[in-house]
Order: structure tokens, then C-alpha cells, then sequence
């Protein structure tokens, strides 16, 4: 029976970034596991089952609606993907329950979706007004608000300095505070209210001039770049040798880490000295995919000399 085309739900609509790039990278082969940390819409998940017709892939995302709309997508591949509502960290430990030690290969396409910008409730973008979330699980954790109000006005300068490499944090966390202590902070649209104060409304090379802080706040908030770390400290203890990780990274933040972690030539072997950017003609398609980087790297597989001592071969690849 032919299974009709999918269509995805009209709130969680995303286009996969450098779906052929990716796919191209892990090489998907026949049996293999593979495991997409950012399931998403279910893009790269579907690429690499298509690819191969008897490879696995464990997807993994905290965010409970993605769950709900890529099963739709990917339900007519069966038992062949596995999906697990889970964050980064937690990545060992749930495939250990499923029974996994080792996979051939590891996706993660970091930072939010389109639905997850587009849907006003989740309080993620400014062009929107909406509550101060910024959760990516809505269901645990504090909220962009909460974190507003907890942290001290020198602590909420320095998440926005680091963070959101804002080089007027200072006065933008004065404005923010200022606008909090009035009750003037209620809604997203409040808060970039505050920090055009703070900056006037000028867009600097296009960019709206509250992009660096709701970026700030958004990765505090889901403490991303702490799960990223984790993900990469997990690549290189569950991807077997001779597997591939592939990340792709839409900041400076999240690529620095990305690629100071596959310049370890103990535990990688990079496929490009360059990140692999989007064609011409996909950014012309989805605009976010502009700034988007994949990197890639080979799992280095360990040599034992005759004194038993562990060495690593670094021209693997």
C-alpha cells in the first residue's frame, strides 16, 4: 500500500538545514544505529532512514510537541526509530536503558525551530508578544521571567555580555531591571521595549537590536551551551571508533565549542578543516540556514602498543 505524503502540522512547519550535507557526512550504512539529538521536526531522522534501509536511529528532544509531530512524520518507518523525550546529558544514560552501548553515528542541528520561534506562547522571539518562557520543555525548569527576577543586575549584565556578546549589557540590564522594578516586564514585547531603551532601535547589519539579549536569555534559560558540552563529552564515549558526529551550529558560541572539541586528535579525526555552509540556493529557500555551520569529525579508533599502553592513530580518515 503506498503511504500517503506527509504533511506536517501547520504549528510545527520546519525546513532541515544542510539535510544533504549531513546525510552526505555520517554516511549511513546497512544495520547501523544512529542518533539524532535534535529531533526536531524529524528532518535529519527521516534523511538517514531513506538513505538506509536497515539502519535505527534514536531521536531525542526534549521538547514534547516535536516528539508529537515527527512521530506522525516518521511512523511509517515502524520500529526502526525510536523516540525518546530527553535533554543532551542525558543521552548515555537512555540508550544505556535501551540496551546500547556504541552507535555508528551522531546528528545534532543546535538551537531552536521554527515552530518553537513562530509559537507566541513559548516566548522565544520578539516579533511576537508572548509570555517570558523561552523553555524548551515548558513543562520543568524556570522560566526566562523567573530568571529576570532571580539573577542581580550585574549577574543578568554578564548572561547577556557572555551569552548574547552584547557589548552594552550594562545599561541593557539597567533598562530590563528599571522596567521590572515599574511592572513593565510582563510579555515579550515588554521586554524588547526595555532593551531598545537601553540600545534605541537602530538595527546594526539587519539584526533587531533586542537579537543578543533574547538570545542571552534563551540559552540560560535551557543552559544550552552546558548540554551541548555534554553532548560532545558524550560523543566521544558512545560513537563508536571509526563513527562520525556531526553538529551544526547557528552561533559563535555553540561553533567554538563544536570545533575545540574535534581538534582533540586523541578522540577525532575532522572530515573538513572548514565548516560545510548552505548552497546559494537553500538560503535563498530558508533564510535560516544563513548562518548555519556543520562540522563533522571521525570517532579515532584506539591502538594498543606492545606495552599495553593505550595509543591513538591520528591519520585515521
Amino acid at each position: 500500500m503506498t503511504m500517503p505524503a506527509f504533511e506536517p502540522p501547520p504549528d510545527f512547519y520546519h525546513l532541515t538545514v544542510l539535510r544533504k550535507e549531513t546525510i552526505a557526512a555520517i554516511a549511513p550504512r546497512p544495520g547501523g544505529i544512529y542518533v539524532d539529538m535534535t529531533l526536531g521536526a524529524g528532518g535529519h531522522t527521516e534523511a538517514i532512514l531513506e538513505e538506509c534501509a536497515d539502519c535505527r536511529v534514536i531521536a531525542f528532544d526534549r521538547d514534547a510537541s516535536a516528539v508529537e509531530a515527527a512521530s506522525a512524520r516518521l511512523f511509517r518507518f515502524g520500529d526502526r526509530v525510536t523516540f525518546v523525550r530527553s535533554r543532551f546529558s542525558r543521552v548515555a544514560e537512555e540508550l544505556e536503558a535501551l540496551g546500547i552501548d556504541l552507535v555508528d553515528g551522531m546528528i545534532a542541528d543546535l538551537g531552536v525551530s521554527s515552530p518553537q520561534l513562530d509559537e507566541a506562547e513559548r516566548g522565544m522571539s520578539f516579533r511576537k508578544e508572548g509570555p517570558l518562557d523561552m523553555r524548551m520543555d515548558p513543562s520543568e525548569g524556570e522560566t526566562a521571567a523567573d530568571l529576570i527576577v532571580r539573577l542581580t543586575q550585574d549577574e543578568l549584565a554578564d548572561v547577556i555580555f557572555h551569552l548574547g556578546e552584547e557589548r552594552r549589557s550594562r545599561r541593557v540590564a539597567r533598562c530590563i531591571k528599571q522596567a521590572l522594578d515599574a511592572g513593565e516586564v510582563a510579555t515579550t514585547t515588554d521586554l524588547r521595549r526595555a532593551i531598545v531603551r537601553a540600545v534605541g532601535p537602530r538595527r546594526i547589519g539587519g539584526i533587531d537590536p533586542s537579537t543578543r539579549t533574547f538570545q542571552a536569555l534563551r540559552l540560560a534559560v535551557n543552559r544550552e551551551l552546558e548540554e551541548l558540552s555534554a553532548a560532545l563529552v558524550a560523543a566521544s564515549q558512545i560513537v563508536r571508533p571509526g563513527g562520525i558526529a556531526s553538529f551544526i551550529s547557528f552561533h559563535s558560541l555553540e561553533d567554538r565549542l563544536v570545533k575545540r572539541a574535534f581538534l582533540k586528535r586523541e578522540e577525532w579525526v575532522r572530515l573538513d578543516k572548514k565548516p560545510v555552509r548552505a548552497t546559494e540556493e537553500e538560503q535563498a529557500e530558508n533564510p535560516r540556514s544563513r548562518s548555519a555551520k556543520l562540522r563533522s569529525a571521525r570517532r579515532v579508533p584506539p591502538i594498543f602498543s606492545e606495552s599495553g599502553f593505550e595509543e591513538f592513530d591520528q591519520d585515521v580518515g
